[in-house]
């Protein structure tokens, strides 16, 4: 099967997302791959072109080297605001080049204004479009002209799929409420690689390396540092707890990593907030092995509402017992029993992980979150996920 792939993200600098796991996966079962991507990050370069032309870089694997897929970065303009309307041009260029020459058997969009655009030209080439909601896509925009354009053309996406994925049961709530046939809906979860995240990992060289010592209380996130993520607020209770005991490690880079570096400073946090910035995917599963407790104290806004990301899946994997806020999405998908304890906002984080350390059930409420996803292996999702293309062809 020839897939195409559309994003508005970078797909090497970002992830592993769902799309990566699930794409390296079909490409080594024997699928042709091609991704359509956008430099998202392109501010971040520094050496800046206004204006750059199509990019095409062989063996773009996430997980596998053995990933054969295909990245292709078409051309844009890197002003703001014109490096998005330059999508309009530049991408749609490249969607009607790849069904011309690749002759997709189906295109799969994870993102806005480019999947409207390989929408509509699915739908004139007669071929199966695949919508795959792994957020609250226009809810990442600042609000404004933006964020409600957004919306129009996701909803406009929506309406024109022939097949809606979305990975958890918020999300489909969310998808019918945006205009999606509730017909065309499937849940295709978000999966763990068992092979790498287990309980049997061993973390104790990492614990050695920060000088996080055995009996103290070592809290862990990972993954992209938003604003909203609640680690300002967990640093900050760090900073006034009398409990030496507890540490906090946060793996990663994102919006908030500099005013961190800024506050292990200022407040003299050397040795209990532990910041190692972006690390290779490989090393992931033994900094969380390090852990006694892995955190998702997010807020409670519409971008988190119905999300469930990877990492919580990989936590529970690893039998870590999870805090997390009590966001709508991760109750649906969880319930109150699967090793996840919920707080009501991320200042209450210290709090609890001291409750769950005082009253000896960190074993247990490990046990019951790996025993939760024990069985969601990504080679069982991309088999489910190989099947319903299948069945659109």
């Amino acid at each position: 099967m020839n897939i195409l792939v559309l994003q508005e993200t970078d797909w090497i600098k970002r992830g592993p997302h769902q799309q990566h796991h699930l794409m390296d996966r079909m490409a080594l079962r024997g699928h042709q791959i091609r991704v359509i991507d956008y430099e998202y990050l392109w501010k971040e370069d520094k050496e800046r072109k206004i204006l750059t032309g199509r990019k095409e870089i062989q063996g773009a694997y996430k997980i596998f080297k053995e990933a054969n897929i295909t990245l292709i970065r078409p051309g844009m303009i890197k002003v703001p605001v014109l490096d998005m309307a330059s999508i309009l041009y530049f991408h749609e260029k490249e969607i009607k080049k790849q069904i011309r020459e690749f002759k997709p058997d189906a295109i799969i969009s994870f993102g806005i204004l480019n999947a409207y655009l390989g929408m509509q030209q699915a739908k004139k080439h007669n071929i199966p479009f695949v919508y795959y909601l792994i957020d609250h896509l226009h809810e990442l925009l600042p609000d404004g002209v933006k964020k409600k354009t957004a919306e129009q053309f996701e909803k406009q996406t929506l309406k024109g799929a022939d097949k809606i994925f979305v990975i958890n049961k918020g999300l489909k709530d969310y998808a019918v409420e945006m205009g999606g046939d509730i017909n065309k809906i499937s849940i295709i979860p978000a999966g763990v690689d068992l092979e790498k995240f287990n309980p049997q990992v061993d973390g104790l060289s990492i614990r050695e390396k920060y000088g996080v010592k055995k009996d103290d209380i070592l809290l862990f996130f990972m993954g992209w540092i938003y604003d909203f993520s609640g680690m300002k607020e967990v640093a900050e209770s760090l900073s006034t707890t009398d409990n030496e005991k507890i540490k906090l490690m946060i793996v990663g880079q994102g919006d908030l990593y500099q005013s961190l570096l800024n506050m292990k400073s200022e407040r003299n946090l050397d040795g209990k907030l532990i910041l190692t910035g972006k690390i290779p995917f490989e090393e992931v599963p033994k900094h969380v092995a390090a852990a006694d407790i892995c955190l998702l104290p997010a807020y409670k806004n519409e971008i988190m509402m119905n999300i469930v990301p990877i990492k919580i899946y990989e936590y529970m994997a690893m039998g870590k017992p999870v805090i997390a806020t009590n966001l709508p999405g991760i109750q649906k998908e969880f319930g109150a029993d699967s090793g996840i304890n919920y707080i009501e906002k991320s200042d209450d984080t210290l709090e609890k992980a001291a409750w769950l350390y005082s009253t000896n059930i960190m074993d247990a409420e490990g046990e019951k979150a790996y025993s939760y996803v024990h069985d969601l292996s990504w080679d069982n999702i991309t088999e489910e996920f190989d099947n319903h293309l299948m069945f659109l062809l």
